[in-house]
């Protein structure tokens, strides 16, 4: 099992200063979800075109990956969609060129549940962008979030597509905050599709979902890891800290200590 942040959870740093804080804190890899006021990963200084190699050189020299690109293609989107394919095919190409597994897309707008969502028109669209991912070497990953985050809504659309190319990329607090799925529950409805993890913390005040740091919430957490290092998962499970969304939350260089150190802890 392997460890990473996002930097959605850093929205002020520099890409230096991700790249530092990873090495020095013993995190494998580092999640790309936009860097300081660029969010299009595609258009982030480290990797436009005169940059990327120096980028690539950089993090191979200090041991770290960039083990997926999260990305915000709406495949519910039927005003835009053909913007959002573009947008994930842009995102699947930096992907192949940077050496990144994953790229994530969104079937839903919010983690929590919306409605009017086509499901047959979200696995039409993934099954596009699989098709232009697989001769790239890349495979794009949906996010339990939304209606996506119920496993037996997942697991039908990943079946439906009926691509090898498409995997899960499993947030583990959206199933368990908003259906009140046992994470057990949902990793056996989803393990043969699970490529990557999210971890986050929370509990719910006045009926608000309200992010903690890592075991001050009621997620099961620890749960999961011990469950994936059982269950021999060799895959990263990523820190998605949502301080670029919540600016009220704690400073990333407190929470990503914090969570490393919990996660080995948990998995020892």
């Amino acid at each position: 099992m392997k460890f990473a942040f996002s930097t959605l959870g850093c929205p002020e740093w520099s890409w230096d200063d991700m790249v530092s804080t990873a090495k020095d804190l013993g995190f494998d890899g580092i999640e790309v979800r936009g860097i300081e006021n660029e969010l299009f990963v595609p258009k982030a200084k480290p990797f436009l075109p005169t940059n990327i190699e120096h980028t690539k050189a950089r993090l191979a020299k200090v041991g770290l990956e960039i083990p997926c690109l999260t990305s915000s293609c709406y495949l519910f989107e039927k005003s835009k969609i053909n913007h959002y394919i573009e947008e994930g095919k842009q995102y699947i190409d930096i992907a192949k060129e940077i050496g990144t597994s994953y790229v994530r897309v969104l079937g839903d707008r919010n983690p929590e549940p919306g409605e009017g969502v086509d499901i047959g028109f979200v696995v039409e669209n993934l099954s596009v962008l699989a098709e232009y991912a697989g001769s790239r070497n890349v495979k794009v990953l949906i996010e339990t979030n939304g209606v996506f985050a119920k496993s037996e809504v997942m697991q039908k659309a990943i079946q439906r597509t009926g691509s090898s190319n498409i995997g899960v990329l499993w947030d583990i607090h959206h199933p368990y905050r908003y259906y009140g799925e046992p994470v057990k529950e949902t990793y056996e409805a989803l393990k043969q599709y699970i490529e990557y993890v999210h971890v986050k913390d929370s509990v719910v005040a006045d009926g608000r979902v309200k992010y903690k740091m890592m075991g001050y919430g009621d997620v099961p957490v620890k749960e999961t890891l011990l469950n994936l290092k059982e269950s021999g998962f060799k895959g990263y499970v990523s820190l998605e800290w949502v301080k670029r969304w919540c600016a009220d939350l704690e400073d990333p260089g407190i929470v990503f200590s914090h969570f490393i150190n919990y996660a080995k802890d948990a998995v020892v």
